[in-house]
């Protein structure tokens, strides 16, 4: 699982950070509590049914919790950090079917979260934070090849500083693969608990 992000370098468009969604009244609030601190996040059950009911089945049968921040990718206030079951079979789920940004009107922007996959369709138990405005990311229907992009379900509501933190963590220099060599953290980050916010 470790390998689905590989080709998003090519991806990334650099574009200066914007805030972090408000939360709308359809979402459902999550706190991931981490080994560097508390990210609260709003799950947009109403835009994005399909992947926002995956993530919050990983929440509620307790399938995050014991995982990590494993990847992080860019500079301190721009990039994404990936994280979640790391293809571990007691931990995922199915691959569920692929909701392109096109189809939610969602997209990858600062404090957004979006499904890790290979091909369209593949995606189960592993997401990464965006910081920053990356529209490289969103479904591009007029471009060539896999034109899909990645299912952006949530944004970060509280916490942003703790991603920030994720993302400067020392990297490894030998572990990671192909273009992932050097993006891998040295000491990944916990997830101790995902746990819905009454």
């Amino acid at each position: 699982m470790i390998r689905q992000l590989a080709f998003l370098i090519a991806a990334l468009l650099f574009v200066p950070a914007a805030s972090a969604q408000a939360p709308s009244v359809g979402d459902v609030q999550v706190a991931l509590e981490t080994g560097k601190g508390r990210i609260v996040i709003a799950v947009h059950k109403d835009k994005a049914p399909v992947t926002a009911a995956n993530f919050l089945r990983y929440v509620d049968e307790k399938r995050l919790d014991g995982t990590a921040f494993y990847r992080g990718v860019g500079a301190p206030d721009y990039g994404f950090v990936q994280g979640g079951a790391q293809n571990d079979p007691k931990r995922v789920l199915p691959p569920i079917r692929h909701e392109p940004t096109s189809e939610t009107g969602l997209t990858h922007d600062d404090g957004a979260l979006s499904m890790a996959r290979y091909a369209p369709g593949s995606a189960t138990g592993d997401f990464f934070i965006v910081l920053g405005k990356m529209p490289g990311m969103d479904a591009n229907p007029a471009a060539p090849g896999d034109n899909q992009g990645f299912a952006v379900f949530a944004h970060v509501t509280e916490g942003m500083d703790v991603v920030k933190a994720i993302l400067a963590a020392p990297k490894s220099p030998t572990a990671g693969e192909g273009v992932m060599k050097g993006q891998m953290l040295e000491a990944p980050v916990t997830i101790v608990t995902a746990r819905r916010v009454p």
